[in-house]
């Protein structure tokens, strides 16, 4: 399915309104990557409480650090508030995305217009969601528990779907730890809607025993958006350990990520998502892993473990570190990612 004919699936959105959403979302400085709030734990817990939760706070952060844009949850703003932050993003030549929950009920439905307004008046027209906050293998105990969440997905989307399209922006699913890229990709044709794509996380599906490649294939033709991220690998009793690291260090072929991206969608931005943090736990090789997988084939998993096995690689942990050794640390991966994305990848 190509662009055209995606596009040409939905009732009620004109291809000339999608091709405006695009034009409109273009970055003001394509050689400048942005910066996703979740780089910035580490900082946002040693700073005054919620002061990171500011856009217009974290859009100074992004500007210290050199980024071209970011992309944060916005709220609901007075015109006051989101004048500041049309000025802030004209004066320093940056671009803005938004990160929004989806509706629950129909009551919900009214905090998410109001949130999905302020985004558009703020110069969003891109917005991240994801539909499940943990990680699929450690939230499900049984097959059920799963196909409930994916009715209560498509609860969630059938309400958001006609005030994302009123308000003409586009609102990207990340691939968040919980759909496999065919799922995902299905739920987005049960949708029928142009104005829905992908947030393209390039590490996350690795956690559900994806190649970064099939990820990247799958993917690459609904992605509106980006979360940037290089990961390193390496094995453990019950499966393996994965970990985001600093651009340029892990074994993710980055440049056939931009290039492939780019290919599909000329007007992509690529959002640094580098979380500093011990290695998360994937447990692929212990029964409660399975539950909610159990059509995946045992050459998914030999596959995987292969490559694990390949890397040969020590992860780093930041649980020994003090405080400050932390911070810096962040501080530290970050620059170095926006070093390498603009020293190697042109963004």
């Amino acid at each position: 399915m190509n662009r055209r004919q995606f596009c040409g699936t939905a009732a009620g959105v004109s291809m000339g309104s999608i091709a405006s959403i695009l034009q409109a979302a273009q970055p003001a400085q394509r050689a400048r990557m942005g910066i996703v709030i979740h780089s910035f734990p580490i900082r946002a817990a040693s700073e005054p409480k919620g002061r990171l939760q500011d856009p217009l706070a974290f859009l100074e952060v992004c500007r210290e650090f050199g980024a071209g844009g970011g992309q944060t949850s916005l709220g609901v703003r007075d015109k006051d508030y989101i004048g500041r932050v049309r000025a802030f993003l004209e004066k320093h030549a940056m671009y803005l995305e938004g990160s929004i929950r989806l509706p629950r009920d129909q009551k919900d439905a009214e905090r998410f217009d109001a949130e999905v307004r302020t985004a558009r008046e703020c110069g969003a027209t891109i917005l991240r969601t994801v539909l499940l906050s943990g990680r699929r293998y450690e939230v499900f105990k049984a097959a059920d528990d799963f196909r409930q969440f994916e009715e209560r997905s498509r609860q969630s989307l059938t309400l958001a779907r006609p005030i994302v399209e009123k308000h003409k922006v586009l609102l990207a699913i990340e691939n968040h730890k919980d759909w496999r890229s065919d799922e995902l990709i299905r739920l987005l044709r049960w949708l029928k809607s142009p104005s829905f794509g992908v947030c393209l996380d390039t590490g996350n599906s690795i956690a559900l025993l994806e190649t970064p490649q099939e990820t990247l294939e799958a993917l690459a033709p609904h992605t509106f958006t980006t979360h940037i991220k290089d990961m390193g690998v390496e094995e453990y009793a019950d499966g393996f350990l994965l970990s985001e690291v600093p651009l340029g260090t892990g074994f993710l072929d980055l440049a056939a990520i931009f290039r492939r991206t780019r290919q599909a969608r000329p007007e992509i931005r690529f959002n640094l998502e580098m979380i500093t943090r011990d290695p998360l736990r994937i447990p692929c090789l212990t029964s409660g892993y399975w539950v909610t997988m159990e059509n995946l084939t045992a050459r998914t998993l030999a596959n995987m473990l292969a490559l694990v096995r390949s890397r040969k690689q020590t992860l780093p942990r930041i649980s020994p570190l003090d405080a400050k050794q932390r911070l810096q640390r962040e501080d530290d991966n970050v620059r170095q990612s926006l070093r390498f994305a603009t020293q190697k990848l042109s963004a």
